[in-house]
């Protein structure tokens, strides 16, 4: 047994005797349903490493992600379903079949192959669409980028950014003529199309639509939590001030945040 091999047996070994009859009570009572929570969390958390390039916490929050995939074998494994052997072959076979250029005697990485293969694993050879068997579930930002890269595969995309940006002006219209008219279900409709346009211009100038809005979302929470700061110095309440003053801290705020 080699050194990896060795310290797989350990971590697997530990989750084993963790779920045992003499291991931790909180381990034992966990189900798949139960884990649900932890197994996004721990993902948000690995992204949050990788948006602040911080290696040393990237290899901690990997450890909590694996730590999920080790904790569910093993419950199916407790439950005579699966174990993690069988994962790890499944995930193996399922690589090799998906990468015919590589394991095979097809040329070239293909999206197009790639999305045939899955369709055909999962028995949807005649739902086959180059979008791919995405999960509705995503975030929208997020689902709306995948879509979008996907119907570029074949060609169906924006020539360049200055006409996706002639598409959110326009959209931006449309909203506008909506809102005049009062129409409450084509202002939700527009108001999607104008979003959908905007993740399209994301693309085009190579920003994560998901991680630029969280970041301007924090960076408000911060600057609010800061203009507060300033209120309680002057020992005035914010409920007690109106919209030109609150404006007025808003602005010393961004000047020195800038």
């Amino acid at each position: 047994m080699d050194r990896k091999e060795k310290k797989f047996y350990e971590l697997t070994n530990t989750m084993k005797i963790l779920r045992g009859e003499n291991g931790c009570e909180w381990d034992k009572e966990q189900t798949h349903k139960s884990l649900k929570p932890y197994l996004i969390e721990e993902a948000y958390e690995v992204l949050k490493a990788i948006d602040e390039e911080d290696s040393e916490e990237l290899k901690n929050e990997l450890g909590d992600v694996l730590l999920q995939v080790i904790f569910h074998a093993q419950i199916a494994e407790d439950q005579n379903e699966f174990d993690i052997e069988d994962v790890i072959d499944n995930l193996n076979q399922k690589l090799i079949r998906r990468h015919p250029h590589v394991f095979a005697n097809e040329k070239g990485y293909s999206y197009k192959r790639w999305e045939e293969i899955k369709a055909r694993e999962k028995g949807k050879e005649n739902d086959y669409s180059v979008l791919g068997d995405l999960n509705n579930s995503l975030p929208a930002l997020s689902l709306a980028r995948r879509v979008q890269e996907n119907a570029a595969t074949v060609g169906f995309d924006w020539k360049n950014k200055e006409d996706v940006f002639k598409k959110i002006v326009e959209e931006t219209k449309e909203l506008k003529r909506e809102l005049i008219q009062k129409n409450r279900t084509g202002t939700e409709e527009e108001f999607g199309d104008l979003l959908f346009s905007l993740v399209n211009f994301s693309r085009f100038i190579e920003v994560d639509p998901e991680t630029s809005l969280k970041r301007a979302t924090i960076k408000f929470m911060n600057r609010f939590k800061k203009m507060e700061g300033l209120i309680s110095e002057d020992k005035k309440n914010i409920e007690n001030l109106d919209i030109n003053e609150l404006d007025n801290y808003w602005k010393r705020v961004k000047e020195v945040s800038k």
